[in-house]
C-alpha cells in the first residue's frame, strides 16, 4: 500500500470515528469499534491522537458497571470551526459552530441600503478574526444564497432577488477572506440545520419552507440533502400557485413567491419593510391585531401557502413540513387558514395527517445549516484536522 494510500484510510478512519461521536453521541472505545465497523486497536489509537490534540476527552467511567468499565469518548473540538453565512436580500446572517455541535458565535447584520455582497464579505472578516482571537481555527465557510446554486464550481447561476447572476461567489469570498469557501441554497441550508438540531431532529425526510422575501424549499431524506440531477431542487417558489398577475423577482408573473412572499405580506398589509423579515412580520402582526381588514388579507396569503404546502405535500409525502423565516411570527394569523386548506388537498390526510411545524431556530437557521455544512470535509475525511 502506498502512502497516500496509507493516509487516505487513516483519514477516513478518523472521520468514521468523528462522525460517531457528533450524530451518535459519546461512546467507550469498545462501542465506537462496534458503531464504525474498525478494530478496537485502531479506534483506540485514533481517539488517543485526538485526544492529545483536544478534539476528544474521556469522561469518568459509569458507576455501578460491573466490571472494567469503559470510559465515555466525548467530542468537544472547540477550536476546530465551520463557519456559515446567510446573505439575503435585508440582511446577512453568520454562524459559527465547533466540532461538537457547539454554536461558537451567532449575529445577524440589516443590509439597510448597502449591497448584500459587501455586508456579506465584511461579517465574514469579522467573524473569522473573532473566532481566531477566541482560539478557533475555521476550516470552512459556507455562503448560504436564495437562489439556484452551482455547487461544484461554487458558482450562483441565478439569485433574482439579489439580482446576481452566474456569479463566482466561492471564488470570489474566498479570496476576499482567505477563506476556504463553498457555497450552497439558503433552503437547503435551512432545512439539514432543523433536521441536525432543530424541529425536525429524528425524521426520516423533511421539507423546510423558507419565509423571506423569496420562498424556496430545502428537502431532506435521511439526514442528506436532495439537490437533484443539477443541484436546483426545491425551487418551490417558482411553480405557478396564487395570483396570475403578480410579478415575480425572476420576471415572470404568477410565481407562488409573488403571492405569498414578504413584499406581497407587507403589500396586503400596508407595511414598509424595515430590518430584517422578522422584524417586518412583526409589524405586520402588530397592524394585523388592530385591524380585522389586514388579519383579513393575511388569512386570504394563508390559503394561498395551504395549496402550496398541499403541492408539496402530495409529490414528496414527507415526515413534517417546517415553515421558517416570517411565517414564524404571523403563524397565528397564516396557519389556520393554511392548515385548512392544505389538510383538504393532501391527498394521504385520511391516512397519515399532514404534520406542520413551525422552524425552532429562528433567522438563523440557513446560515446554522452552512456552518454544518462547512464541517462536512472534516467528517467525510476530505478535510484534515
Amino acid at each position: 500500500m502506498t502512502l497516500v494510500a496509507t493516509e487516505d484510510l487513516r483519514r477516513q478512519n478518523v472521520a468514521a470515528v468523528l462522525r460517531s461521536l457528533r450524530h451518535d453521541g459519546p461512546g467507550t472505545r469498545t462501542e465506537l469499534a462496534r458503531r464504525t465497523g474498525l478494530a478496537k486497536a485502531t479506534v483506540g489509537a485514533i481517539v488517543g491522537s485526538l485526544s492529545d490534540r483536544g478534539y476528544v476527552h474521556e469522561a469518568d467511567a459509569v458507576p455501578g458497571v460491573r466490571g472494567r468499565p469503559g470510559r465515555p469518548v466525548v467530542l468537544t473540538g472547540a477550536t476546530v470551526v465551520g463557519l456559515g453565512l446567510e446573505v439575503n436580500v435585508d440582511y446577512v446572517a453568520a454562524v459559527a459552530v465547533d466540532l461538537g455541535g457547539t454554536v461558537r458565535l451567532e449575529t445577524t447584520v440589516p443590509v439597510e441600503g448597502r449591497d448584500p455582497y459587501e455586508v456579506l464579505v465584511d461579517l465574514a472578516r469579522t467573524c473569522d478574526s473573532e473566532l481566531t482571537e477566541a482560539g478557533g481555527r475555521v476550516v470552512g465557510a459556507t455562503v448560504a444564497v436564495p437562489g439556484l446554486v452551482d455547487r461544484g464550481r461554487g458558482v450562483v447561476a441565478m439569485a433574482p432577488n439579489l439580482r446576481w447572476k452566474d456569479r463566482a461567489v466561492a471564488g470570489e469570498v474566498g479570496a476576499l477572506t482567505g477563506l476556504a469557501v463553498a457555497v450552497e441554497n439558503d433552503a437547503n441550508c435551512a432545512a439539514l440545520a432543523e433536521a441536525r438540531r432543530g424541529a425536525t431532529v429524528g425524521l426520516g425526510q423533511s421539507v423546510y419552507v423558507t419565509g423571506t422575501v423569496g420562498i424556496g424549499a430545502g428537502v431532506i431524506t435521511d439526514g442528506a440533502i436532495v439537490r437533484g440531477t443539477s443541484g436546483f431542487a426545491g425551487e418551490i417558489g417558482h411553480i405557478p400557485l396564487g395570483d396570475s398577475e403578480a410579478l415575480c423577482g425572476c420576471g415572470r408573473r404568477g410565481c407562488w413567491e409573488a403571492s405569498v412572499g414578504l413584499r406581497a405580506v407587507l403589500t396586503a398589509a400596508g407595511v414598509t419593510e424595515s430590518g430584517t423579515p422578522l422584524e417586518s412580520a412583526r409589524a405586520v402582526a402588530a397592524r394585523a391585531s388592530e385591524d380585522e381588514e389586514v388579519a383579513g388579507a393575511l388569512a386570504r396569503i394563508g390559503t394561498v401557502l395551504g395549496q402550496g404546502i398541499a403541492t408539496v405535500a402530495n409529490i414528496l409525502n414527507p415526515d413534517a413540513v417546517v415553515l421558517g423565516g416570517y411565517f414564524v411570527p404571523l403563524a397565528s394569523y397564516l396557519l389556520p387558514a393554511a392548515t385548512a386548506t392544505a389538510e383538504g388537498h393532501v391527498t394521504s390526510t385520511p391516512y397519515a395527517p399532514l404534520d406542520l411545524r413551525l422552524s425552532a431556530l429562528g433567522l438563523g437557521a440557513a446560515a446554522a445549516g452552512a456552518a454544518e455544512e462547512a464541517l462536512t470535509g472534516v467528517f467525510s475525511g476530505a478535510t484534515p484536522l
